[in-house]
């Protein structure tokens, strides 16, 4: 098996966990308030990371510079801080369905910002694959291609969908450049954003009460679906380009819409299982043929 094709079937996995955790979030949203409730997941998470990097003695601050600190902290506060927390808010304030809908935009915005930033310019059949998916999304939504809802909610999504793919970008250059391996960016750049992400919640939303139920659902997402998930996509950054993580993550469109209909009931017609279809074909056409192996970003 290439390296190319382990990356993108562990890629796969980690957005299958991903896929359960908006289930997850959507059962701890009727009683923990959204900042407070992704801030414990990723503080928790950053804790268990900690813990395990020190036990193992597989820690490498030492080889950090200041300019790596520097980026590290940028990216842990976008991609924890800023991301993770628009997700929980826009899940909050938007159907699942509509906030899902809204982030596959980050597909072309992150193959547009990887050309100039990061000089990796997707291949003509990578174009095709993203155009492909967005089809597919039109396909599934249609008629209701305009999403409705609140102003807040289309804002925050909006956000959401811009520190997607500015996180996407500095995660690829990031475990590309760093001397450091993917356990330690992880927990660095996790521990930065989700102290700023908790510390947020606390000073803006009242302490919920918690019960057993409500604390297994942190822990379940705080352990597996990031402490694990997330050092597992760092290690993928390694080897897929931004555009490939980028599209791979948008495969969740298909996978939250299969979870919704085996544990919502929420049952899709003839016309959202095409757009599943055509949408995955997108997915399928970005990352196949396997890429030939490219020089570190930068060089």
């Amino acid at each position: 098996m290439t390296a190319q094709l382990t990356a993108i079937l562990q890629a796969l996995l980690v957005t299958l966990l991903w896929s359960t955790s908006w289930v997850l979030i959507k059962f701890g949203l009727q009683g923990i308030p959204p900042l407070t409730f992704a801030g414990l997941r990723y503080f928790i998470a950053f804790l268990a990371l900690a813990a395990y990097a020190l036990l193992a003695r597989r820690t490498a601050l030492s080889r950090l510079g200041g300019r790596d600190w520097l980026w590290l902290g940028v990216y842990g506060f976008v991609f924890y801080a800023v991301t993770q927390g628009a997700q929980f808010l826009g899940l909050q304030l938007l159907p699942a369905i509509t906030f899902s809908l809204l982030l596959n935009f980050s597909a072309p915005l992150v193959a547009l910002l990887a050309i100039p930033f990061i000089r990796e310019l997707p291949s003509g059949i990578q174009w095709l694959g993203i155009g492909v998916f967005l089809a597919g999304v039109g396909i599934y939504f249609y008629p209701a291609l305009v999403p409705a809802g609140p102003a807040a909610g289309l804002l925050v999504a909006a956000v959401n969908v811009l520190a997607t793919s500015a996180a996407a970008v500095m995660g690829r250059a990031l475990n590309h450049r760093t001397h450091a391996n993917a356990l330690t960016v992880t927990a660095v750049s996790m521990g930065i954003g989700s102290t700023a992400l908790l510390a947020a919640g606390l000073a803006l939303e009242p302490w919920p009460v918690l019960g057993s139920a409500e604390w297994l659902n942190i822990l379940w997402l705080a352990v597996v679906n990031t402490a694990f998930a997330f050092t597992l996509w760092n290690h993928t950054l390694r080897t897929l380009t931004a555009t490939q993580s980028s599209m791979i993550n948008n495969s969740m469109l298909v996978q939250i819409a299969i979870l919704a209909w085996l544990f919502l009931g929420e049952r899709p017609g003839p016309k959202e299982w095409l757009g599943m279809g055509v949408a995955l074909a997108g997915v399928a056409l970005v990352n196949w043929p396997p890429r030939v192996p490219t020089p570190p970003v930068g060089e």
